[in-house]
């Protein structure tokens, strides 16, 4: 059993619910990625997602678009991450998830990239621009590596369109919250609105899914963790991090960040 599995599935025996950091690597200092990963676990995340920094993200606001200048400027490619990862796991079991562009992925050629990440550790891997019905080919070599798979529901979604990512991800969905780009931002809509729409993806999905884009205070995890097995934060880790004067200020922010999140209203 891959360590999602057993993640989601300690997570569902315990009650408990899948807090899902978002960082983008050798951000806002450089050589201190691995770093991040350690503080975070120990600040209590229960999965990892890690940006691949990319020069168009098609899906990315302003933040992450920022954090991904930085860390490009900071040397941060699919093969110092991969690095990153082999440190991280000589000490943690604790799941990877890569967040990465087709772009380069297709430039290094699948099979290649997803060895990489098989012998570096890494978990599973999310191509937000990577439509299902064209990804047949990624598929087929994830599974040869046992790379989960994780593809994305949209509010415009309709439900056979929910049960068909349901089926296509290997472990679980991942539900964004609202049309637009990746931001933090005070609320998440309506709240009436996406309750129904959580209501209805856990209607229409057989395995665990998680909630991103705009998820910033602990209210929104809260309001989250209602319906869903997880939710993302990203963006607003970002920025509580942004003006750190230090690598061990921005790993004392990010761990406190962090944390506060897990703390009802």
């Amino acid at each position: 059993m891959n360590r999602i599995r057993k993640t989601f599935q300690a997570l569902k025996m315990s009650g408990g619910k899948a807090l899902v950091p978002y960082i983008t690597p050798e951000y806002p200092f450089k050589g201190m990625t691995t770093q991040m990963l350690l503080a975070l676990e120990k600040a209590g995340a229960d999965l990892i997602e890690v940006g691949i920094p990319f020069s168009d993200p098609l899906a990315d606001g302003e933040t992450i678009q920022h954090s991904s200048e930085i860390a490009l400027r900071n040397g941060a490619t699919i093969e110092t991450i991969l690095k990153n990862v082999s440190e991280f796991r000589r000490t943690s079991q604790l799941p990877i998830v890569l967040m990465g562009y087709i772009n380069p992925i297709f430039h290094l050629r699948f099979d290649n990239f997803l060895a990489a990440c098989k012998a570096a550790g890494v978990d599973g891997v999310i191509v937000p621009d990577l439509p299902p019905e064209e990804s047949s080919d990624f598929v087929a070599s994830s599974e040869r590596y046992g790379i989960s798979n994780i593809f994305l529901i949209a509010p415009t979604s309709d439900d056979a369109r929910i049960r068909k990512i349901d089926q296509l991800s290997t472990d679980f969905s991942y539900c964004v919250s609202l049309t637009g780009v990746t931001g933090s931002r005070t609320q998440l809509g309506d709240s009436g609105n996406l309750d129904a729409f959580l209501a209805r993806i856990k209607a229409n999905t057989t395995k665990p899914f998680v909630v991103g884009f705009g998820i910033s205070r602990p209210e929104h995890v809260q309001q989250v963790w209602k319906h869903a097995d997880g939710a993302v934060v990203g963006s607003s880790l970002i920025n509580a991090i942004a003006n750190s004067g230090s690598r061990d200020d921005a790993l004392s922010a990010a761990s406190i960040f962090l944390r506060s999140l897990r703390s009802p209203t």
